[in-house]
């Protein structure tokens, strides 16, 4: 029997993944301030249980809001698209302090087009 081609059986079958780093959540970032401290306490659930379901979930979701907020009309469709900024807003907070700087640049223009395109939807356009 042929290797699973990226671990593609083993995803499958493993459903109660291990945390990485094999611990429990909570902060991980050394020296974190208040607010970083506070958004990755509040973070631990979602993130455990976004890490519990199938990888394909979240890109699956994110990408439906995107193509519906891109075709939905005005508001609904801005809705959506604030969504998807949110989210990935969101995930930028949290890998911040561990990303180098041609890393964060990518992020911030995804949020800012996302974002653009939320406002054209809600302006009409």
């Amino acid at each position: 029997m042929a290797p699973p081609e990226h671990g593609d059986e083993k995803r499958r079958q493993d459903r109660g993944r291990p945390l990485p780093g094999g611990g429990a959540p909570g902060p991980r970032t050394e020296g974190a301030g208040r607010l970083r401290r506070s958004v990755e306490e509040r973070s631990a659930v979602p993130l455990v249980w976004l890490h519990q379901r199938p990888r394909w979930l979240a890109p699956l979701v994110l990408g439906a809001l995107f193509v519906a907020g891109l075709m939905a009309p005005g508001l609904v469709g801005a809705l959506c698209l604030l969504l998807v900024a949110v989210f990935l807003v969101w995930l930028a907070f949290l890998t911040w302090p561990s990303l180098a700087a041609q890393q964060r640049m990518p992020r911030v223009l995804m949020v800012v087009v996302v974002l653009v395109l939320a406002a054209a939807r809600l302006l009409g356009y």
